[in-house]
């Protein structure tokens, strides 16, 4: 009988690359699978007729052979036998993965095992001046715990889990599918080898149990909004004697109604009086330690920013401390009475007569305004 082209019976060109053939087969391996046509003859010989096509057309020396002699260049090295699956086991694992949701863990390696607790979150919120100076304080945490009736074991006290008779222990069990035997997470114990035939009535044989554990928690001083915090040890409990995982405190810190953070500085706007800018003075501005006293000095500028050192915040990381920078707002006065206004005229005849010696900002910008209408 002459056998088919194996191009032909993937359905590929005799140019296509490897993974229009690995495509071609899982399509057609899929379809024709025996175990999604039980009792077809004609699919299990057209699934060994893929199967045989794609062992030489997936190996670059059997094809490079077929495609130069043909069927006669193959006949003997393996790609005929159905026994073994070569080198394309890749391509059953991406079938089986379709076809059985089952695990597949070695055997062996299903035992109960020790497993890390998982780790934990939770959210603190503080003010400018806690995060600065730091806080101890209380919090109570929602977590898993050992069972203290079974001691994390899950079964009754006085008893002990029991070997699992369906897949004896080993946590894996063999199923034959059609052709093939693969190996799936046992279905009685769940991949752990051993059930628990008289649950704890504490924790209903989870050996863990939910409960509120308070701690008294310490923040550094300095931390900043999105820091965290990490408390060894006091996470979720571990499984099977696994350690248990850690606790994260994410630190949250308030909008302040003064001041502004970035990195270890603070930022704050101070509103002066005209008169102060103009004839300069002192003035109190305050810092998360207390007032201080700023000198102004005379014709100072609205937006001039004054720098504090060492006002700011410590760093949580070194002994470095921050600064406090002061940007003066020169307020405009408002609600000016009729005898103010008059003097706020006669001050402003006054300096308007020797404009470029007082203003000289706004002489110069008029100046340039003046040119640029002269020059269009």
């Amino acid at each position: 009988m002459e056998q088919r082209d194996y191009y032909e019976i993937l359905g590929v060109s005799r140019g296509a690359d490897e993974g229009e053939i690995k495509k071609a087969y899982r399509k057609l391996a899929m379809k024709h699978h025996p175990d999604r046509n039980a009792n077809n003859k004609d699919a299990e010989e057209k699934f060994k007729e893929i199967q045989k096509a794609y062992a030489v057309l997936s190996d670059k020396q059997k094809r490079a052979a077929y495609d130069q002699f043909g069927h006669a260049g193959v006949e003997g090295g393996g790609a005929a036998g159905f026994g073994g699956f070569g080198g394309f086991g890749d391509v059953f694992e991406d079938i089986f993965e379709n076809i059985f949701s089952g695990s597949r863990s070695r055997a062996g390696q299903g035992r109960s095992r020790a497993q890390q607790g998982s780790d934990l979150q939770f959210n603190v919120q503080l003010s400018l001046e806690e995060a600065a100076q730091g806080k101890e304080t209380e919090i109570t945490v929602p977590r898993h715990a050992n069972c203290k009736v079974c001691d994390g074991s899950g079964a009754k006290k006085g008893s002990t889990p029991k070997k699992c008779q369906t897949c004896d222990g080993m946590g894996q069990v063999r199923i034959q599918q059609g052709f093939f035997s693969i190996q799936q997470t046992c279905p009685d114990c769940h991949g752990e080898g051993s059930v628990i035939t008289d649950p704890c009535t504490n924790c209903h044989g989870q050996g863990r149990v939910r409960e509120s554990k308070k701690l008294n928690i310490k923040i550094p001083a300095g931390v900043d909004n999105g820091d965290r915090v990490r408390l060894g040890g006091e996470g979720e409990s571990g499984v099977h004697g696994g350690p248990p995982g850690d606790l994260y405190i994410q630190v949250h810190v308030k909008p302040h109604s003064i001041f502004q953070r970035q990195d270890n500085d603070l930022y704050c706007e101070v509103p002066i009086s005209f008169a102060t800018a103009a004839l300069g003075g002192t003035i109190e501005v305050p810092t998360l330690e207390g007032r201080v006293s700023l000198k102004i000095p005379h014709e100072t500028q609205t937006a001039k920013v004054f720098r504090l050192r060492s006002k700011g915040i410590k760093s949580v990381r070194s002994h470095a401390v921050g600064d406090l920078l002061c940007k003066v707002i020169v307020e405009t006065p408002v609600n000016l009475s009729k005898e103010q206004k008059e003097l706020v005229a006669q001050l402003q005849e006054s300096l308007d007569s020797s404009k470029k010696t007082h203003s000289p900002k706004s002489s110069s910008w008029f100046d340039s305004v003046k040119k640029f209408f002269e020059d269009l």
